[in-house]
């Protein structure tokens, strides 16, 4: 498995190359591309973010968000993107990661781990099943109102997720509803890899907003900076 720095600022959701531009000026390290949504509306078309993706720097890489299950399908999604990233929110098999590590071995895979009510259990035998074929996970919120497992602007049960950063033997990283005022909070508690932020960071308008990703950023740096104390 290849490396994982931690302290990892992902942010989801990029609308186009000027926000792409705008978040890695404010600091954030990677940069998340939902597609083929089963919920959420797309922000652009495949053939657009890729041409981003493409132009990103090397140490910015952009994160293809998928719900798909096939491995096939998740391979030449990825590489019709041009990206070696992958975050992957559908229900998919050990089985078929495994297929994907094979297909993919410079793949860069990111389980995602559902937080629901009373679900702890069945997420931590995911990650027993699934760690040894990923290089990372991530939980974040399910919404039972839209079905949404991600893109919520909610926030789970954070004792959920320090679980599963002590159990699991790869990086985790916190999403769902992490905001400028609670991404340090929740950093101290749950202690994970990194963290991820979507609508957290945005303006009325659906953009990003450019003194929340400041925020954003400046705040989670200084709690990941407190964890090494």
């Amino acid at each position: 498995m290849r490396s994982f720095r931690n302290g990892l600022i992902q942010i989801a959701g990029v609308k186009d190359r000027r926000e792409a531009d705008l978040l890695i000026e404010a600091g954030v390290d990677w940069l998340g591309f939902p597609l083929r949504l089963p919920v959420h509306q797309e922000d652009f078309t495949e053939d657009e973010a890729a041409e981003i993706i493409r132009a990103l720097p090397p140490h910015h890489p952009g994160v293809l968000i998928t719900y798909f299950e096939d491995a096939q399908e998740i391979f030449a999604f990825c590489r019709k993107l041009g990206t070696r990233h992958v975050q992957i929110h559908g229900n998919i098999s050990s089985a078929e990661l495994a297929r994907l590590r094979d297909l993919a071995p410079a793949l860069f895979v990111i389980k995602s781990l559902i937080v629901r009510n009373d679900n702890s259990s069945e997420l931590a035998r995911t990650t027993r099943a699934c760690e040894q074929f990923v290089h990372a996970f991530i939980t974040d919120t399910y919404d039972p109102t839209t079905g949404a497992c991600g893109a919520t602007g909610k926030t789970h049960d954070w004792f959920v997720s320090r679980e599963l950063v002590q159990l699991s033997s790869r990086p985790v990283i916190l999403a769902g509803g992490l905001t400028p005022d609670n991404v340090r909070k929740a950093i101290a508690r749950v202690r994970p890899a990194g963290v991820d932020a979507h609508t957290g960071v945005e303006g009325s308008d659906g953009r990003k907003d450019l003194r929340l990703v400041r925020r954003f950023v400046a705040e989670a740096r200084a709690a990941f900076r407190a964890l090494e104390v």
